[in-house]
Order: C-alpha cells, then sequence, then structure tokens
C-alpha cells in the first residue's frame, strides 16, 4: 500500500500549494484594495503585456501556417493585438481611463435594459432583476460622473476584488482538498489494520471456538 500512501502525500501538498497560493492573492487583492492606483497601473501594465506576447505568439503561429486561406486574417490579428499591447504599456494612464469609460457605459447599459426588462416582464425574479438594474445604473452613474478621476481606482478595485475572491476559492479547495485526502487515507489505513487482525487469527482458535458454540 506504498503507492496509495504516496500519491495520498502528493495530494496533500497539492492541495496545502493552491491554499498557500490562494494566501498569496488574498493578500494581494487586499494590498491592491489599500492602494488602488497601483492596482490600476499594475494591471495595465499587465494587459499590455499580455496583448503583446499574445500577438507575437499569434504571428508566430501564422507564419507557421502561411499557405493557408487563414495566413492574413492570423496575420492581421497579430498585428492589431501587438499594436495594442505597444499603446497600453506605453499609455496605461490613458489605457485605464478609456476602459473606465466603458465599464461605465457597459453598467449603464446593463442596468438600464434589467431595469426595463423587469417592469416589462415582471417574472417571478422581478425584484431581484430589478434591483440588479438599479445597482448597475448607480454604479455606472458614479463612475462616469466622477471621470476621468475614477480611472484610478475603478479598475483596481475590480482587479483587487478579484485577486481577492479567486484566493479565497483556492484557500477554500486547499483545505477541503487537504481534509478530503486526510479522511480517505484515515479510512484506507484502519481498513488495513481491520484486515491485518481477521488474518493473523489462528484457525485452530477459530474451530474451537465454533465448537464451543455448538
Amino acid at each position: 500500500m506504498d503507492g496509495p500512501e504516496r500519491e495520498g502525500r502528493k495530494l496533500h501538498r497539492s492541495f496545502g500549494g493552491l491554499a498557500l497560493l490562494g494566501i498569496l492573492l488574498v493578500i494581494a487583492g487586499l494590498v491592491g484594495l489599500v492602494y488602488t492606483g497601483v492596482a490600476t497601473l499594475t494591471s495595465m501594465i499587465l494587459f499590455g503585456w499580455l496583448l503583446l506576447v499574445g500577438g507575437l505568439v499569434g504571428l508566430v503561429h501564422a507564419v507557421q501556417s502561411r499557405g493557408t486561406n487563414y495566413f492574413w486574417l492570423g496575420v492581421v490579428v497579430a498585428a492589431l493585438n501587438i499594436a495594442a499591447g505597444v499603446v497600453v504599456i506605453r499609455h496605461p494612464h490613458g489605457t485605464a481611463e478609456a476602459l473606465t469609460m466603458f465599464a461605465a457605459l457597459l453598467f449603464l447599459t446593463g442596468g438600464v435594459f434589467r431595469l426595463v426588462g423587469s417592469v416589462v416582464v415582471r417574472g417571478p425574479q422581478f425584484g431581484w432583476t430589478l434591483l440588479q438594474g438599479a445597482f448597475g445604473l448607480l454604479l455606472g452613474l458614479l463612475v462616469l460622473f466622477d471621470w476621468p478621476h475614477s480611472s484610478l481606482y475603478v479598475l483596481g478595485c475590480f482587479f483587487s476584488l478579484a485577486l481577492l475572491f479567486d484566493g479565497l476559492g483556492l484557500i477554500a479547495i486547499g483545505i477541503g482538498g487537504r481534509r478530503i485526502v486526510s479522511m480517505v487515507s484515515e479510512q484506507m489505513a484502519s481498513g488495513e489494520d481491520k484486515g491485518d487482525k481477521g488474518e493473523g487469527t489462528d484457525p485452530l482458535t477459530q474451530d474451537g471456538q465454533k465448537r464451543s458454540e455448538n
């Protein structure tokens, strides 16, 4: 049974690593909520590098697939990603302002559609949909009225909240996984002990017990 025990220890360490990663993400999220300006700038730079690296990888794939019908489409998409990545990296503040405006418009349109839809349809989730629409509309107006100053903290706040909740999810998975592995290991160990006790019983003793019962 060394194999299952070894696998159990590996799983235990793996879930522990997930929990540790979750703790780091939670710490990063909390720090980002305190320093939202730094979190916004960091998220924009990461976004720019993701676009740039993705564009370079797409360009390599396009060159490798030259001669196909999708060659020029791949080249154009890769070039756009590279150009967008360079712009975002060189102008992170302007990109944050543009994305914040886009987010505010999304909140506004989503809130209006939810409000109108809840009033027109009046389904079983009427109150919840109405509340969601009002919240989205209010959030969009708040972000829009404070623009462009809101671009300094809105995206950083969203980025930090995403890190925070992802970290909490990883912590829950890691702790729950470690508990499940421990429970399974204990059950396997108790089953082995019972099997060893049953196998270690003397056959003569068993015959004597049966005769005494008869």
